[in-house]
């Protein structure tokens, strides 16, 4: 690998995992040594955290409820309208209440095996123990997931298991988990113990001799930038899907915190790690502004095929049982459509590739539920997917109960993040990440409900007791407008916002974004070859000079600006868009959701390479103009064996 493209620093190491003692005890024993802050300091002591999604959210109510004084900022006008509204399918959690071989551990392996084995063990395990509590958590506050007949909480199938471990609430779980983390929130805000900062963007991060101390954030309705100081920092503001200009995330989902942090000293961990997810609404027309997640859990009934003659463009119903290709029910027998995300993605798009695909272009898939429809009756299809199936024909115009969905894969988490320590906090210190925005849980690819489970476990679990270790030495000293680092975080804020304005180009900054996001979706998405991944690196470059010579910004900072706010995040995308693309040429082999075509089996399936790529890639920022620095933190593995991933 050429070293004008990185260059290789120190091996970093997670410390706070306490590995003397088994994993099965190493949660608990971390919660016992950990040191503690009384009640009384508590209330001495403000936390900033940056983000009221179900991390962020669920963070802030429970550090209200402990004591401290909490800060919550969101760019939303509410928090209820966090991207994790979104999340539809479910949230998982070891209970066993199906009595099919579920457990603790068998979360942990599924959980590390989707991930094609590059995540931490530690950090895995304790999901997988946290998970049975927060399941308790929500049913307290209300949150009204699925029953059974006979009352207790009902479960359902997700990718890339072979037990019922989801917890539901029909198609709006997210919806249901958020609405009862922000009740939580809006509590402690009533209280006096969380301060509630609305349409406020976090722009940069201030650090001073060494440790997170606050942010400087705008306005989005006046444009005031102001600071914020604090003894700690959580940065929970998700994930950076929206590089692809094209996701299934909400338009103002951005990278701009994590970035804005990475560049003031937190490493960056396996940004390449994207995953696509198979089951979505294909693309419409050159000018659609984002894509439509249909959730995972349809894939418990419904059955993914395409015609097996090239070129057949019949209707689906026209198309005889004989003449259809159930490829996945054909190529992996003992998961059929349930296979992990990764791997339904890749072989929707073979068969595209093959000339099989439906719809517009050839760009899609059936997913069918007549057989469903036909076994359970129409009534109990629409009990369990009644306002999914409502969706997918309000935007397609087409009855999904009459004619199969048509779906294609479409970028939506980014399993990549900011590198944490066991305790979640950053190489920053003070500056703590949870949820999508950190990488520590999902490895090369998620398996689907995890997510929900993961941002429901920092933050109401994980977070409030590994803080406290941080936090047993403050308060620390107090900072305010005039220390030297916080006034040149000010300035530079400033200084970028007015250079924004001031260019005075020819293009949007939706035009500079959608052109990046074709570039990553075109090489740095599904499929990565090293010649694709090394045009795209030149290309990004250009673009980005390009955009800073030729942006276009009307108005001014003083007011609300969407377009200036735009910029601001697209000048991020397009530098993580190059380390995205960097890490992902350094990264010489196939795992989940990082394909590289020269690293397959002969049957097509990823080929991972463990003797040099069992590490996690964690990537410092350099002044623009030098390389960005490698640190490997190896992965090893105690209590799963490391094997070619099957799901046949």
């Amino acid at each position: 690998m050429s070293l004008e493209l990185f260059t290789e620093g120190e091996p970093i190491a997670d410390t706070k995992a306490p590995t003397d003692v088994p994993i099965g005890e190493r949660w608990s024993e971390r919660q016992f040594r950990g040191r503690l802050v009384n009640p009384t300091n508590r209330r001495k002591m403000t936390i900033i955290v940056v983000g009221t999604g179900l991390a962020g959210g669920s963070a802030a109510a429970t550090l209200g409820e402990a004591g401290y004084r909490v800060k919550s900022f969101w760019y939303q006008d509410s928090p209820r309208r966090a991207h994790s509204v979104a999340a539809q399918g479910g949230i998982n959690a070891a209970k066993n209440y199906r009595n099919d071989g579920d457990s603790v551990h068998r979360l942990f392996y599924d959980t590390v095996k989707g991930g094609d084995f590059r995540s931490r063990e530690d950090n895995v395990h304790r999901l997988a123990e946290v998970s049975v509590n927060i399941i308790d958590q929500c049913v307290a506050q209300g949150v009204p997931f699925a029953r059974e007949y006979g009352g207790l909480l009902d479960n359902r199938s997700f990718g890339g298991t072979q037990v019922s471990r989801t917890f539901y609430a029909r198609g709006q779980t997210g919806q249901q988990l958020l609405y009862g983390a922000y009740q939580a929130l809006e509590r402690q805000i009533a209280a006096g113990s969380v301060e509630q900062n609305a349409r406020t963007e976090m722009l940069d991060l201030i650090v001073v001799d060494g440790r997170a101390r606050g942010i400087v954030a705008r306005d989005l309705v006046s444009g005031e930038i102001s600071t914020h100081f604090a003894d700690a920092v959580v940065i929970a503001s998700g994930g950076y899907g929206n590089v692809f200009y094209l996701s299934t995330n909400a338009k103002g989902s951005n990278t701009t915190a994590i970035w804005r942090a990475h560049k003031r000293g937190a490493y960056f961990a396996n940004p390449c790690y994207t995953q696509i997810h198979p089951t979505c609404i294909p693309v419409k027309g050159d000018y659609q502004s984002k894509l439509t997640l249909m959730s995972e859990s349809l894939r418990n009934d419904g059955r993914v095929w395409v015609p097996k003659e090239r070129g057949d463009d019949r209707p689906a119903n026209d198309i005889p049982e004989d003449e259809r290709d159930y490829y996945l029910e054909r190529l992996y027998p003992s998961f059929g459509n349930l296979v992990p995300r990764d791997i339904a993605s890749r072989q929707a798009k073979n068969v595209c590739d093959e000339g099989r695909g439906v719809g517009p272009g050839g760009l899609g898939v059936y997913l069918d539920f007549a057989e469903a429809i036909k076994r359970l009756g129409r009534p109990a299809v629409e009990a369990k997917y009644g306002n999914l199936f409502d969706m997918y024909a309000q935007i397609t115009g087409e009855d999904p109960y009459v004619t199969p969905m048509r779906i294609f894969p479409a970028v939506h988490y980014t399993m990549g993040g900011l590198w944490v320590d066991y305790d979640l906090q950053s190489t920053i210190p003070g500056m703590f990440v949870i949820g999508e925005a950190n990488f520590s849980d999902h490895g090369a690819n998620r398996l689907g409900a995890s997510a929900l489970m993961q941002g429901l476990a920092d933050g109401y679990f994980v977070l409030p007791s590994t803080i406290s270790s941080y936090l047993a030495d403050g308060p620390f000293d107090k900072i305010d407008e005039s220390h030297p680092a916080v006034v040149e975080a000010v300035q530079g804020v400033q200084e970028q916002t007015q250079r924004l304005l001031s260019i005075n180009g020819n293009r949007t900054p939706a035009s500079f974004h959608r052109e990046l996001g074709q570039l990553m979706w075109d090489l740095c998405g599904m499929e990565r070859t090293d010649e694709g991944l090394r045009k795209a690196i030149d290309r990004i470059r250009e673009i980005r000079q390009e955009f800073w010579s030729n942006l276009k910004v009307g108005g001014d900072w003083h007011s609300f600006n969407q377009t200036l706010e735009h910029a601001g995040r697209v000048a991020d995308f397009i530098e993580l868009g190059e380390l995205m693309c960097v890490d992902a040429l350094h990264r010489r082999e196939s795992c989940g959701g990082h394909f590289r075509a020269e690293s397959q089996t002969p049957e097509g399936e990823a080929l991972r390479d463990d003797e040099n790529f069992a590490y996690v890639a964690a990537w410092e920022w350099t002044p623009e103009g030098q390389p960005p620095v490698l640190h490997k933190e190896n992965l090893e593995y105690e209590y799963v064996h490391l094997a070619q991933r099957s799901y046949k």
